[in-house]
C-alpha cells in the first residue's frame, strides 16, 4: 500500500505532505531506476530548450538590426543559423513529448496496479463498501485519478522547472537591456525587470482570487460525472430486473436526477470559468503589446536599435511569461488538485479497513489482532492447529455496532455437514460473510476457523467478464483443468449444454438464468473440491428435486468436504447432520444459535418437531 503516515489528516485540504505521500512510492520503488533516468533526460532536454529559446533572443536582436541596415550578406547567415536553431528545437520537442509519455505509462501502470492490489486484497473493497460515508466510485479514482494525478504532476513539474530557468536565463538580459529610468528623480536600474515582476505577481494573484472556486467546482463534476456513469452501468448490468418490474420510469428518474447534479455543477463552471477566461484573455493580450509600450521610450530616444526594441521586447516576454506560469496553468492545477484530493481519500478509506486476511492468522495458538476499521468493534481470534469449527464465544455485529448474533460455544467437526435455519434478518448469511473472511464487524476470544481450503457459494454466483470457461473456473486459473473434467462437471451439473459455449466470450450473469448460474456455481465447486463448502442460499433458485439432486450430487463427489449451508427450505434438512437454529433475541439482545442435532440423511418424520418451527420459536 502507499505508505500513509497520516490517517487522520483532513483529507479535502491539499498539502504538500499529502502530495509526497501519494508520489513517493513510484520514485523509490522497483521502477525507480527508469523512472528517474527519464525524469533527468527530459528535464536535461528542457533546458536545452530554454538554451535554445536564449540563443533565439540574440538572433532576435542581431536579425532585425540587419534589417534595420540593409545588410542582406548577414540576413542571409542568419537565416541559416535560424534554420539550425529550429531544427533542434523541433527534436527536442518531439522526444521530449515521446520520453514523457513514456515515463507518464510507466508510472501509471506502477501507481495503477498498487491501488488494484491494496483494494482488492483481503476483501478491502468489500468492507469499503459497508463503511458509512464509503468512498464514491473507487473504479473512477483508479481508472481516471490516477491517470489525471500522473499526467499532471509530471506537466506541472516540467512547466514549473521551464518556467524557473527561463526566468533565470532572461533576467540577466533583460536586466542588461533594459537600463535604467530616471522617475521622481531616482534612477531605477533594470527598470523592465521590476516592472515584469509587478505585472506578473499583481495578475497571478488576481487569477488566483478569480479562479479559486473552480476547485470545489470541477472536485465535484468529477464525482458527479462518476456518479451517472456508474448508475447508467447498473441499468445495463441489472436490465432483465428493470424490464420485468417495469421500472424504466423509475431508472429514467434516477438518471435524470443525477444528471441533474452534473448539469447544474456545469453551469457554475461555466459561470465561473467564463469570467477567468475574460479576465485570462485580457491578462494575455496586454502582455503582448505591453513589453513594446515599456520599452519604446528608449527606442524613441535613440539608446536602442530596432533588433535591440525587440530583443528587449522578446526578454520581458519570457521574463513575464516565466513569472505568469501560475496563471497559465491554474486550469489544471485546479483538476490536479481535485484529482489529488480524491487519491488520497480513497487512500485514507483503503487504509481504514485494511486489516490482516484470516489466511494470515494460521499461525498456531497465537492471539492475533485484527484491525477491522475505525468504527468498528476489534476481533481476538485463538487459533490452534486442530481440524474443525469452534464458534466460541463470537459476537456479530452490523456495520454500526449493533449486536446481531451470538455464538455459545457451537462446534462444527470436519465433515459434520450443517445447516443453519431461521428468520431472515437474524445473521444466518452475515456468519458465513465472517466464516469466509470478509466481515470485520465481530469480536470474541475464544473461536476457532477453519483449516484447509474453502469455497463460498452465495445465493447469487459471481461470473466474471470472458470465456464460459473463465467463469466456470473461477476463481482459479482455467489452464489447470483439461476439457474432460469441465464436460463431466457441467453434466453432473445438470448443464451439459454449456460445454459447446465454453470458449465463447459474453456476459454470462445475464445470459445465464439464475438456475443456471447457480448449478455453474456447483461444477465450480466439484472442479475445486474444497475441504470447506460454504453455501449461502445457493439452491434458492432450483426446484425442489433439482436442489435435492444437487445436494445428494455434492455429499457424493466430494466426500471429504464439510457442507455449511444456508437455507430456508425443509427439504435440505436432511442432507446435514447438525442443525445450528437461528432465534431472535429479546429485546435488544442478539440472535443466539440453539443446536438442533439430525442424524445422517434422516428425513423428517410425521409428528416429529419441525426443525424451522424450532428454530423460529
Amino acid at each position: 500500500m502507499l505508505p500513509m503516515s497520516d490517517t487522520k489528516a483532513p483529507p479535502y485540504r491539499f498539502s504538500v505532505r499529502h502530495f509526497i505521500q501519494l508520489a513517493k512510492p513510484y520514485w523509490v520503488s522497483e521502477d525507480k531506476k527508469k523512472g528517474w533516468t527519464l525524469l533527468f533526460v527530459i528535464l536535461a532536454m528542457n533546458l536545452a530548450v530554454v538554451w535554445v529559446n536564449v540563443r533565439l533572443n540574440y538572433w532576435n536582436n542581431d536579425f532585425y538590426n540587419s534589417l534595420q541596415a540593409r545588410k542582406f550578406a548577414v540576413f542571409k547567415h542568419l537565416l541559416l543559423v535560424f534554420t539550425g536553431y529550429a531544427f533542434a528545437y523541433i527534436v527536442l520537442a518531439v522526444y521530449s513529448q515521446y520520453f514523457l509519455q513514456m515515463l507518464q505509462i510507466r508510472w501509471r501502470r506502477w501507481v495503477t496496479e498498487v491501488f488494484l492490489k491494496d483494494w482488492l486484497a483481503g476483501g478491502t473493497h468489500y468492507r469499503m463498501s459497508l463503511r458509512q460515508g464509503n468512498t464514491d466510485n473507487p473504479d473512477q479514482r483508479i481508472a481516471d485519478d490516477v491517470r489525471s494525478f500522473v499526467n499532471d504532476s509530471l506537466s506541472l513539474f516540467f512547466g514549473f522547472v521551464s518556467s524557473f530557468v527561463t526566468l533565470v536565463s532572461f533576467l540577466t538580459i533583460l536586466w542588461t537591456l533594459s537600463g535604467a529610468l530616471k522617475l521622481w528623480g531616482f534612477n531605477i536600474p533594470g527598470y523592465m525587470v521590476w516592472v515584469a515582476v509587478a505585472y506578473a505577481g499583481v495578475g497571478s494573484y488576481a487569477a488566483h482570487k478569480v479562479g479559486k472556486p473552480l476547485i470545489k467546482l470541477n472536485f465535484n463534476q468529477q464525482r458527479y460525472e462518476a456518479d451517472f456513469r456508474f448508475g447508467l452501468a447498473r441499468t445495463r448490468e441489472h436490465n432483465e430486473g428493470i424490464a420485468l418490474y417495469h421500472g424504466e420510469e423509475r431508472e429514467l428518474e434516477g438518471h435524470a436526477n443525477r444528471f441533474a447534479n452534473v448539469w447544474s455543477n456545469w453551469w457554475g463552471i461555466m459561470k465561473r470559468q467564463k469570467l477567468f477566461t475574460w479576465y485570462s484573455s485580457f491578462y494575455g493580450q496586454l502582455a503582448i503589446i505591453f513589453p513594446i509600450l515599456v520599452a519604446a521610450p528608449r527606442y524613441f530616444a535613440g539608446q536602442i536599435q530596432l533588433g535591440g526594441l525587440t530583443q528587449t521586447a522578446s526578454a520581458f516576454g519570457q521574463v513575464q511569461g516565466a513569472l505568469s506560469w501560475f496563471i497559465d496553468a491554474y486550469g489544471r492545477i485546479v483538476d490536479w488538485r481535485a484529482t489529488q484530493e480524491r487519491l488520497y481519500t480513497f487512500v485514507l478509506s483503503v487504509e481504514a479497513v485494511r486489516h490482516v486476511p484470516v489466511s494470515e492468522l494460521l499461525d498456531g495458538g497465537e492471539v492475533a489482532h485484527v484491525a477491522a476499521g475505525d468504527d468498528a468493534p476489534g476481533m481476538a481470534v485463538s487459533q490452534q492447529a486442530r481440524r474443525g469449527i469452534d464458534l466460541g464465544d463470537l459476537r456479530i455485529a452490523t456495520p454500526d455496532g449493533r449486536p446481531l448474533l451470538q455464538a455459545a460455544g457451537e462446534r462444527i467437526a470436519p465433515t459434520q455437514h450443517t445447516l443453519f435455519v431461521g428468520p431472515s434478518g437474524l445473521g444466518k448469511s452475515t456468519l458465513v460473510r465472517w466464516l469466509a473472511g470478509i466481515w470485520p464487524y465481530a469480536e470474541g476470544t475464544h473461536y476457532r476457523l477453519p483449516e484447509g481450503s474453502a469455497l463460498f457459494l452465495p445465493q447469487k454466483p459471481y461470473l466474471p467478464m470472458g470465456t464460459l470457461r473463465e467463469a466456470l473456473t473461477y476463481p482459479k486459473v482455467a489452464a489447470n483443468f483439461d476439457d474432460s473434467r469441465l464436460r463431466d462437471a457441467l453434466t453432473l451439473a445438470r448443464v451439459p449444454y454449456l460445454y459447446a459455449a465454453l470458449d465463447q466470450t459474453d456476459t454470462w450473469m445475464q445470459r445465464l438464468s439464475p438456475g443456471e448460474q447457480q448449478r455453474l456455481a456447483i461444477a465450480r465447486a466439484l472442479l475445486v473440491a474444497p475441504d470447506w463448502l460454504f453455501l449461502d442460499e445457493a439452491t434458492s433458485a432450483l426446484d425442489a428435486p433439482t436442489e435435492a439432486a444437487m445436494y445428494e450430487l455434492l455429499q457424493r463427489e466430494l466426500p471429504h468436504t464439510t457442507l455449511v449451508s444456508v437455507a430456508h427450505r425443509l427439504g435440505v434438512i436432511r442432507f446435514h447432520r447438525q442443525i445450528l437454529a437461528v432465534q431472535p433475541g429479546a429485546d435488544a439482545e442478539p440472535a443466539r444459535l440453539v443446536p438442533r442435532a439430525t442424524g445422517p440423511g434422516e428425513p423428517e418424520r410425521a409428528g416429529e418437531p419441525d426443525h424451522w418451527a424450532l428454530a423460529s420459536a
